[in-house]
């Protein structure tokens, strides 16, 4: 029985994953289109643009896996949050904490996951990285104070400048930063690296 079942895991096709530059695009669609609008018509005519394209965007990720992932999954959950309450009380300051809410909620879900010896980063990348359990420890405890330091940075920004500047550094400021600090786990992740066929047989 057990045989069975590990034969018939290991002929499970692997998950599907999107298209690096499908996947950018998704990424980065609903931020361009945020900065493109709220340069004409302001920011709460760009929050309802940010609402619709992170909609968009599950729905083409879900057309083109038939899953969605979960980290765009959380992140449209927060900006329909925020950016409803922003809307509904006509308060830019709710969708300017959008990202500190949703920096925190990683962090916390990555702690979480190391006090329970759960590899939630793990799920965050989606099957993308093939390391061993050290490594996945490491890098979660890297990227937790990452997000922490990401949430503190939007404090400070949103806090001590103009709309203006934290749309810009919104646009052009987080994901360079999270593009440099990934990049940056790349030792790591090299030192680390384990087979994809490995990481199944662990798994199950």
């Amino acid at each position: 029985m057990t045989g069975t079942n590990a034969t018939e895991t290991s002929a499970r096709p692997p998950r599907k994953a999107l298209n690096p530059m499908v996947k950018l695009v998704l990424e980065l669609g609903p931020l361009a289109l945020f900065f493109a609008v709220y340069s004409r018509l302001g920011i709460f005519a760009a929050t309802g643009v940010l609402m619709a394209g992170v909609v968009v965007t599950l729905g083409v990720s879900y057309a083109l896996l038939r899953r969605v992932p979960i980290m765009p999954l959380v992140t449209a959950a927060i900006v329909l949050i925020f950016g409803s309450l922003t809307l509904f009380f006509h308060d830019e300051t709710l969708i300017k904490i959008k990202p500190t809410a949703l920096y925190l909620l990683f962090a916390a879900a990555l702690f979480v996951g190391l006090a329970l010896k759960k590899p939630i980063l793990k799920i965050l990348f989606d099957g993308a990285l093939h390391v061993t359990e050290e490594g996945w420890r490491i890098l979660t405890w890297r990227w937790a104070f990452f997000f922490m330091a990401l949430a503190v940075l939007n404090e400070i920004i949103w806090r001590t400048q103009t709309t203006d500047l934290w749309v810009k550094f919104k646009t052009f400021g987080f994901l360079p930063l999270t593009l440099l600090f990934a990049l940056a786990q790349a030792p790591l992740i090299m030192r680390t690296e384990t087979k994809a066929e490995e990481t199944a047989d662990n798994d199950f």
